[in-house]
């Protein structure tokens, strides 16, 4: 079976709490390269570890809010400048073209990039598989704020399943998405704190033991989660580790 390993280029929240970047992972496997969300801080977090835009073959967002789709026009703006030849794939939910369209102009107005590069956009629905090359998705409707679409993504790729919530509150939508999951990315925002936006520790504590991944890491935290000490019995991600899934 092959390797795959994920590398945390930013697991921080979207106000950057314990100088982590924003939300962006990178899964690689032998074949290829793929980026779950693509926050704000990007790119110069990829370039930080020494990984290439044109490493990725692949971009897949969760929701869209900027620390987690903010730095798509950047990573696509890079490869344009770059002479990128090769196709990208970036998936999200319904509008997403139009959408890093719109940011793309509003950040680099009248500088050509969608249009030098070959770019297939793809959309999923909620509940319908999605493929995409070696790459399979199945997206799982989350309880965040409704008008960015929040998702959690469950992808299969080179026989691993990785799952992860993006951005949500408690929703019995993350059993199924994390179910015999290799490694189940779950956010916790908050150590105590109950939002209808976010998650806290003490509720997946709480019902810990109904999750059926095998490896569950916690992510997007603010202070007093990366602060806590030995009371949290999950493992924490942090920017810059690398996982062997």
């Amino acid at each position: 079976m092959d390797t795959v390993t994920l590398k945390v280029i930013g697991c921080g929240d979207a106000f950057g709490s314990g100088g982590r970047l924003n939300t962006c992972f990178f899964l690689k496997t032998p074949d290829s390269g793929m980026l779950m969300d693509c926050g704000a801080s990007s790119l110069p977090g990829l370039k930080r570890y020494g990984i290439l835009t044109d490493d990725v073959d692949t971009i897949v967002i969760s929701h869209f809010h900027g620390d987690h789709y903010g730095g798509v026009p950047f990573v696509l703006l890079d490869a344009a400048i770059g002479g990128r030849q090769r196709k990208i794939t970036v998936i999200t939910p319904a509008g997403g073209r139009e959408k890093i369209a719109a940011l793309l102009e509003l950040l680099y107005p009248g500088t050509p990039v969608i249009e030098k590069l070959d770019i297939d956009f793809m959309e999923y629905t909620a509940g319908i598989p999605l493929k995409s090359g070696a790459l399979e998705l199945l997206a799982f409707p989350m309880v965040h704020s409704a008008p960015a679409l929040p998702h959690g993504l469950r992808i299969g790729i080179a026989g691993k399943t990785v799952a992860f919530s993006g951005d949500t509150s408690w929703t019995e939508e993350l059993c199924p998405l994390s179910a015999d999951a290799d490694l189940f990315i779950c956010e916790c925002n908050f150590l105590d704190k109950v939002t209808k936006a976010h998650l806290s520790y003490r509720e997946i504590e709480a019902r810990f033991e109904g999750f059926r991944c095998k490896r569950m890491v916690l992510t997007h935290m603010d202070d007093e989660m990366i602060g806590s000490g030995d009371e949290i019995r999950i493992e924490r991600l942090h920017d810059g580790l690398e996982l062997e899934i």
